[in-house]
């Protein structure tokens, strides 16, 4: 059994056929679902799937490209929406450099007041990171000097320099279907040197279909190509990969476990 440990159930080519995309994941072995919310506008609407559907859970937070709309979001009501039982994480956070929709400015102060959250709260982060590895590296050192928090790389398509450095801060790494792609030959080599107790898999769904699915809207049950593909990579069974991933992502999540 797998978990699809970031999904984006309410964006289109999901939402509109949602009972159905759940019911094709879970007949190929998906056994929870982590539904992530990128922007305020959203956090009801993922919360109320998560209390609808019992193995979906729920994220609040805020993706970098909308960090220029939040400004005025305040640590107090980031903390009040994780109180809910069915909200196990924050985020997604973090830095993108790449589309630059937002300031950096306003990206870094929003990203260390998730991270605030985080501690105080004891919930995972879940970190967005694209060409922004110096920042994100800076940030997450110097937020960890002020206390520990648990974390993870969503989707890592980075450096294995900077794989190593968020391993050593303790961070967690999902990869999801960009790892099955002709090109990604840098990331193969990343996803076989990963610790096996800091190992997530995730869909990213609607985005980022895993071959063989290239070109279609990404489903939650597509995380099953995704773990195959990993397994052989990693000359593992993909019964022993799920196992591992499904267990990491109870230890992370541990609201979800509880």
């Amino acid at each position: 059994m797998l978990v699809d440990s970031h999904c984006h159930l309410e964006y289109d080519g999901l939402v509109e056929d949602q009972p159905n995309v759940l019911s094709r994941a879970r007949e190929a072995g998906v056994q929870a679902f982590l539904n992530i919310s990128t922007k305020q506008a959203e956090w009801d609407q993922v919360v109320g799937t998560a209390a609808r559907e019992p193995d979906v859970f729920a994220s609040v937070g805020i993706h970098p490209h909308h960090a220029d709309d939040h400004q005025d979001l305040s640590e107090a009501t980031l903390r009040a929406a994780t109180q809910p039982d069915r909200v196990i994480a924050i985020g997604e956070t973090g830095l993108d450099y790449f589309y630059e929709h937002s300031d950096r400015d306003a990206q870094k102060r929003l990203f260390r007041r998730h991270i605030a959250v985080a501690r105080s709260e004891q919930l995972p982060l879940i970190i967005h990171t694209r060409d922004a590895e110096d920042d994100t590296i800076a940030i997450l050192a110097d937020e960890m000097e002020k206390g520990v928090f648990p974390a993870l790389i969503h989707c890592f398509t980075a450096s294995a320099e900077f794989g190593e450095k968020v391993l050593e801060l303790g961070l967690s790494i999902s990869l999801s279907g960009i790892v099955t792609f002709k090109n990604a030959k840098a990331l193969q080599e990343v996803a076989k040197t990963v610790p096996a107790d800091r190992l997530l898999v995730e869909t990213d769904s609607p985005f980022l279909a895993p071959v063989p699915h290239r070109g279609k809207v990404c489903e939650p049950g597509f995380v099953r190509n995704t773990a195959e593909f990993i397994a052989e990579l990693r000359g593992e069974s993909v019964e022993e990969l799920a196992e591992t991933t499904t267990h990491n992502f109870y230890q992370l999540f541990s609201k979800a476990a509880a």
